[in-house]
C-alpha cells in the first residue's frame, strides 16, 4: 500500500513563492510516475505537472511552465513542486498522486493515477 503525503501549502502574496513536498511511503517503482493536480473551489481537479520517479521527461499545463518545476529526491522517497511568481490564480488545494503504470499518453488525467494524497491549501492574496 502506497500512503503520500503532502506539505508546504500556506498563504503567500502575489509574486511570492511556495515549495509543496509529497512524502511517499510504501513501495515505490522507477517506473512510477508522480503528479501534482490542483483544485479550484467550484472547479474540477486540473492537471499542473509530472515527473517520473527514475526521472526524465516533465510535463506541465501551460498556465504554469517557467513559474513551476517539479523535482524528486529518490533517496527521500519526496516529490517536491516549487512554485515562483505565484497568482491569485493558482488558489487552489494541490494534491499528490502516483501513477502506476508510468504511462504518459494520458498523464493530464486524473484517472490516470492510482494513489493519491489527501490535499495542501495553497492560497495566494492579490
Amino acid at each position: 500500500q502506497v500512503q503520500l503525503v503532502e506539505s508546504g501549502g500556506g498563504l503567500v502574496q502575489a509574486g511570492g513563492s511556495l515549495r509543496l513536498s509529497c512524502a511517499a511511503s510504501g513501495r515505490i517503482y522507477s517506473r512510477w510516475a508522480m503528479g501534482w493536480f490542483r483544485q479550484a473551489p467550484g472547479k474540477e481537479r486540473e492537471f499542473v505537472a509530472r515527473i517520473l520517479w527514475s526521472g526524465g521527461n516533465t510535463y506541465y499545463v501551460d498556465s504554469v511552465k517557467g513559474r513551476f518545476t517539479i523535482s524528486r529526491d529518490n533517496a527521500k522517497n519526496t516529490v517536491y513542486l516549487q512554485m515562483n511568481s505565484l497568482k491569485p490564480e493558482d488558489t487552489a488545494v494541490y494534491y499528490c498522486a502516483a501513477d502506476s503504470t508510468g504511462y504518459s499518453g494520458s498523464y493530464y488525467r486524473s484517472s490516470e493515477y492510482d494513489y493519491w494524497g489527501q490535499g495542501t491549501q495553497v492560497t495566494v492574496s492579490s
